[in-house]
């Protein structure tokens, strides 16, 4: 196979690897949507601070199954894929980056929401690009400002580039998934 080839599916492969745990953080969210919105019903002028479809409920659960997922990818799949970003000197510095990429992916989406209701959009309105990578800008925000190191030594020029690439496909797809199977009002 082409030697470009190959490097392109390794940089596509650790990317997907880097960010699975914020891709299944903010793709869980909307399967456990809940009642209690984290805005509390709150409007801001003329809008709701964030909207009914951002709850406490989603948030709790999405947060869990990114983080339970990161550390079954840490301790069971590296290793069969020889994969090893997780492998960190301490377990204390791998529970940070799991708290990063799983929080901030949530915060991110949670920023998003808040823009969207102050640029006057309803809930469930399109925004491109907001809609598809502010979880990602939030993962990595928090990565930055807590895990500075590993961020840096992981995502490179062309992995920020690669995730910025494939994840609009990636969450216009998981949403159309989650619109077909009555999770989401829209599908995008």
């Amino acid at each position: 196979m082409n030697p470009v080839i190959i490097i392109i599916i390794d940089t596509i492969i650790l990317a997907l690897w880097l960010m699975l745990p914020a891709y299944i953080t903010n793709m869980s969210a909307v399967f456990f949507s809940g009642k209690t919105p984290i805005d509390r019903g709150i409007y801001y002028g003329k809008n709701r601070l964030l909207g009914d479809g951002k709850t406490f409920e989603g948030l709790v659960k999405g947060i869990a199954c990114g983080f339970i997922s990161g550390i079954f990818l840490h301790l069971f799949v590296a290793e069969y894929l020889n994969l090893h970003p997780f492998g960190y000197s301490t377990s204390l510095s791998f529970l940070v980056t799991l708290i990063c990429l799983t929080a901030g992916a949530m915060l991110g989406d949670l920023f998003g929401s808040l823009i969207k209701r102050r640029a006057g959009l309803k809930p469930g309105a399109s925004l491109p690009i907001v809609d598809q990578l502010d979880f990602v800008a939030g993962a990595w925000l928090l990565l930055f400002l807590f895990a500075r190191e590993w961020f840096i030594e992981f995502f490179s020029l062309e992995i920020i580039i690669t995730v910025i690439v494939i994840t609009p496909p990636l969450h216009l797809l998981t949403s159309y998934i989650g619109f077909k199977i009555g999770k989401k009002a829209v599908p995008w």
